[in-house]
Parts: structure tokens; sequence; C-alpha cells
């Protein structure tokens, strides 16, 4: 018990001390949506005893045929109360949705996959259990450790143990076929964390030097475990690697750590064992909806002690429009939805009209996020001509110019934005006044003027050719048809072209546009630009300095800072510098230097115009069918905090 106090002592300090100094803050107030380590925790917060456990009633069904053990045995010593947001709920029925295409699978892990070590609350503004009961950290920040919930089990009932977070460390993280460069959080002075089992439910997590964002970065979703009885049958450590890459060539694959991936796919393997409420049954890949079943080892109760989740089924309809999937609402085919939906001035207003028809209610999500519309040009353009140009900032401040951004506001985001270029939003401590509004004036003259004084002369066609002579053009690749991007990247493409600047603009698949920006071989794309609000600045930073290869204005560049110099481009020294700060940044336990550091690279990154930047992000909506119950009226959502994730959807229930 003392080891424990001592863990939620330092952080209470921690995240009292960003609160009190603003790192976490919103508009408005959102729901945390209560929980309990425990049903002794519960009891003495309460005063209210759990006195037995329940389960829903197509599982006591397999119980009573003795195909499955009582629920008391399923459940850990310690089950993980939930407190709900209504009310408690009722068992049965199917979670309908849809996903974009093949490659949407986030919408599967906010909705299904959140259920890592330590979660996010649903204020965004705490580290709160998950599958770890509690932790320690040293006195250091050096020190993590981790006691899981004895009896917990996947969901084939093995036991979820120590060992499984042993064989994500030792087979997974240091193998280098799996895992080319560990994660930047794992490493500390160059070096890998070094993780240790104490007990069959106690690890141990140690760093060189301090870890200040550690556990906020476990809480975004990451799982530091994986199931050792299940895949150590595709592991070279296991089994020789001749019969790994035979095993692999049966099923289509060159190598074994290919089919291993596979293996450990939670939407493509419905024989991983998982600790989600629902397990895939219709994977992905296969047919044009994917489909989950109850878990009947899931670990969480809710107050009165019934096994959830309370609802039976999830399924996502995978669809190749967001039309298709609006008209899937309307038509009351769709439940519980916030991703992709209700996010253009033609969609929002119609989803409205048709709330009677459809049976559902809309209720509000506030992003995160800063920009809801960002530009990136390929600093790293592998044409040297126009890596050239799009490196000359005065190239980047006249296309900024160049927009009208109170015209995309109004007639692409219903009036409901503000102009705005690099910057937190503003009640944030990390807000910058100056990189908020730098070169957002409609200025289409001088932005002229600026690409004259370039040397990006006029050819016959009125325009601009390179200093080589050739014409020069810009093609903006869009991944996604939500938020309205294709709309305003028409616009855009208006304003530029008022300038001399021939424009082009391609909408593409998903797989199709990552696959390109992160080669590199892009002009510019479109995105939103994250770190705002909450604890998303200083745990995403990449809106602000290229952390990966996913950062779509330099992906070289990130690529870089992600394998420590292994692999990618060197960065320029004032990208470095920023890198540097963010290396510090992580290395400190005391919130006052991480926000005084991440000011610094957010003044970098403004004063350096990385990107050009169109409105603010409004606020979504999340659509509800009138019967599904116990989803907070008012909630958030962005890039690290998995929304519906953090609200705990196994808590959520049709209402008969």
């Amino acid at each position: 018990m003392k080891k424990c106090l001592v863990g939620l002592v330092i952080l209470s300090f921690v995240f009292s001390m960003l609160l009190s100094s603003g790192a976490i803050s919103f508009a408005q107030k959102f729901p945390s949506i209560p929980q309990y380590t425990s049903p002794a925790e519960y009891e003495k917060a309460t005063g209210k005893k759990i006195t037995k456990f329940s389960e829903a009633p197509d599982l006591a069904e397999l119980v009573k045929q003795g195909k499955l053990p009582p629920v008391d045995k399923r459940l850990p010593k310690e089950p993980l109360v939930v407190v709900p947001v209504e009310e408690v709920g009722q068992y049965g029925g199917v979670w309908r949705t849809a996903m974009l295409g093949r490659a949407d699978t986030p919408h599967l892990g906010r909705e299904v996959g959140y259920e890592p070590l330590v979660r996010i609350d649903g204020a965004f503004t705490k580290v709160i259990p998950g599958v770890a009961k509690s932790w320690t950290v040293s006195k250091d920040g050096r020190t993590f450790t981790f006691y899981l919930r004895e009896g917990m089990k996947w969901s084939d009932g093995e036991p979820f143990t120590a060992d499984d977070i042993m064989f994500w460390y030792n087979d997974i993280i240091q193998n280098k076929e799996l895992t080319p460069v560990p994660p930047r959080q794992l490493i500390s002075e160059g070096k890998l964390v070094k993780v240790e089992k104490i007990n069959d439910y106690a690890v141990k997590f140690t760093f060189t030097q301090p870890r200040g964002l550690f556990l906020p970065w476990l809480a975004t979703g990451v799982k530091p475990f994986a199931p050792k009885h299940y895949l150590k049958q595709f592991h070279p450590n296991y089994v020789s690697v001749d019969k790994l890459n035979e095993m692999a060539k049966k099923e289509g694959y060159d190598y074994w750590y290919q089919l291993f991936a596979v293996k450990n796919d939670p939407w493509m393997n419905p024989d991983l064992p998982v600790i989600h409420a629902w397990k895939v049954t219709t994977p992905l890949g296969v047919g044009t909806r994917v489909s989950f079943d109850r878990n009947p080892y899931y670990w969480k109760i809710d107050i009165e002690g019934n096994q959830l989740p309370y609802i039976d089924r999830f399924t996502a309809d995978i669809v190749e429009s967001l039309e298709i999937m609006i008209m899937k609402t309307v038509n009351g085919e769709i439940d519980c939805q916030h991703r992709h939906i209700g996010q253009s001035k033609q969609d929002y207003p119609f989803l409205m009209e048709q709330r009677t028809k459809g049976n559902y209610r809309i209720l509000t999500q506030q992003h995160a996020s800063a920009v809801v519309t960002s530009i990136f040009l390929n600093l790293n353009h592998k044409d040297p001509v126009v890596r050239k140009i799009f490196n000359d900032i005065r190239f980047r401040q006249a296309l900024s110019l160049a927009i009208n951004r109170k015209e995309i506001i109004d007639l692409v985001y219903l009036g409901k934005a503000e102009p705005w270029q690099i910057s937190p939003k503003k009640g944030t401590p990390l807000y910058y006044e100056k990189g908020a509004k730098a070169y957002t004036e409609y200025d289409p003259e001088r932005a002229k003027q600026i690409l004259d004084r370039i040397g990006l002369k006029k050819g016959p066609d009125g325009y601009r050719l390179r200093p080589d002579g050739k014409p020069l053009a810009i093609t903006i690749e869009i991944g996604r048809t939500a938020l309205g991007w294709p709309d305003a990247a028409e616009m855009v493409k208006k304003y530029w072209e008022n300038v001399g600047i021939k424009t082009v603009v391609k909408v593409e698949d998903r797989s199709i546009f990552t696959a390109r920006y992160q080669a590199a071989e892009h002009d510019a794309v479109i995105w939103a630009g994250e770190g705002s609000a909450g604890l998303e600045p200083l745990l995403n930073p990449w809106w602000y300095f290229p952390v990966s290869r996913g950062s779509y204005y330099a992906p070289l560049w990130g690529l870089w800072y992600e394998s420590r110099g292994q692999s990618g481009e060197e960065p320029p020294p004032i990208v470095k510098r920023q890198m540097q700060l963010y290396d510090k940044l992580m290395a400190t336990m005391d919130p006052e230097k991480q926000l005084a550091l991440m000011r610094d690279i957010i003044k970098i990154a403004a004063d350096n115009l990385w990107h050009i930047n169109i409105c603010t992000y409004p606020d979504e909506c999340w659509i509800v069918r009138n019967n599904f119950r116990n989803v907070p009226d008012n909630s958030i959502t962005s890039g690290m905090f998995p929304n519906s994730g953090p609200y705990n959807p196994c808590q959520f229930f049709i209402k008969q």
C-alpha cells in the first residue's frame, strides 16, 4: 500500500502542477467518467458494496452448458469498476458503425482497442489505472513499477501476467526485424529502457535519466504487452527460423516477421487472444464488414457487479465514401459514430435536418488540435529545384498571404472558425499570439510581389516558372474526404493560381496517400494541425517539428530523428535545435520546465512557418442513436486522445 501511495502522490503532484500552470486547458469542462481500480476501492469511496458478479445472458447459458467457467472465475481478483455515464445498462444488441476504407483501422482502435497499461481520463487531464491497477514512480523519475491485476485473463482464458510484458520487451522490442527502431519514449541517453519482472504481477521499467512523459505516453494507447502463450509459436526465439519461414510462405508471406505481424494484428487475426471488450470474429480483409463478439473474460464491471461490456457485438461496415456513411446514418444503420462524420458545411445541416428520420441525437466534441486544415509543402522534395523553392520561407509566406481564409471559413466551416497559423489555441498556456496570426491576412498583391522578388517569373500562360525555366506546379494530395478538405483545397487552388502558382488537387486512397508522403514523393498534402490543448502538445509535437516519417512536411528529417540518425536525412541546425529541446523536455519531471521548453519549440516552428495553415478546428459532432445510451454529452477528441476509448465504450448500451 505504501508503494502505491508513493506513486499516486508523485503523479498527483505532477498533474496538479500541470493543471495549475494551465498546461491542461479547454474552453469547457469534460466528464472524466469515474472509475475505481477495484471493488474494495469503490466501497471505500462510496460506502456501497458489490456483493456479487453478474454476466450477459448468452454467457450465462454457456456456463450452464459447461462450456465456460462461472463469471467470478473469469474476472480478476480486482476487476476495474466503471461508473456508467447515465445509468446501469442492459445487456444485448449490436453496435453498428462504419469505417472509411480498409486503411481506416484507427476507427477500430478508438472504439474497441483502447485498453492500455494506464489510461487517460475523459477530461484529458491525468493518468488513471487501466490494465495496471497501480504503479509507483521513483523520486528521481527514472523507475516506474507497475502492478497488474491478479487473475486477469486473455480472451481465450489464459492468464495475463508479467510474462506477457517481458515477451513484448525481450522478443518484440529487442528483435530488429520486428522493431527496427524502438519508440523514442523507450530510449534515454541512447539506451533502451530496462524492463524486469519482479513477480507474476509486477514489472519494473528503469531509464538512465528521468522520463517525464513516459506515463502520459503509455496512456495514449500504447500496449507494452502481447500474449506470449500464443505468439511464441511464430517467433524465432522459440521456433527455428527455417520452420517459421516455411510457415510464412504457406500463408503467402516471404519472411517469418511478416507472418508474425499478421498473427499479432487484432483486426486481422481472429485467433489472437486480446483483452478488449470485443474480439474480432470476421476480420479485416474478409468481406465488407468487420465484426466483433463479446470477450467472455473481459476484466471490467459496473457498479452493480455486472461484467462488461453490455453490448453483445460490434460491427464496422467498410464504405468507400463519406456520402455512403452519411446515408447509412440517416437511414438508421449506424448507432454511434464520431469519426469522419458531420464535419463539412453540407453534411452537418443535413444531419441536423434528418435527426427525426434517423432517430439520432447530435452531441458535441471539442478537438484538442489547433487547426482543421494545414497545408504541408514537402521540404524534403526529391526534385532539388522544387526543394529549394519550398525551403525558401518567403515562398511559404507568399502562398499563405494568397489565401482568403475568411471565405474558406464561411463557405466550408460554417463560419465557426478563426484564421490561424502556428500556435496552440487561445486559453492554453502555450498560446503564441505572433505565431497564431502570422501571414494570415488576405493580401494577394503582396504575395505576388514576394514571388516576383524570389525570381519566379511568369510564362506565356500566366503561371510562374521555376528558375530552370520549367513550369512550377504544386499538387495538393488529400487522403481523407472528411473535414471539408477537398472543398478547402479547391479554394486554395483558386487563390494560388490567382498569384501565378499552377495547382492541382488530388484526392486518393489513404493507403496510397500515406505511402507517398512517408517516402517524400509528394509536393504538398493536407491534414489537420494537432497539438493544442490537454496533454496533446507535449505528447504529440509533430506539428511543430518533424518527430517521425509521419511528419508530412519533412518526413526524411523526421525519420532521421526517429531512427536516431540511422535513416532519413540530417535536418538543418534550426530543426536539430527543436529536436534537442524536445529530448531535454522528455528528460525532465518538472512541468514548468517542460512548458518552457515546449514554448521554445513552438516559437521556432511559428517563426519559420514550417507549414501553411487555414483556421482553427471547429467543434465536431458525435452521431448517437436515441436508444444508444451512456455516451457523454460533451467530449474531447484528438490524435492522442482516442475517443471514444477513454470514455469506456464497454459501458455504452442499447436501451430496450
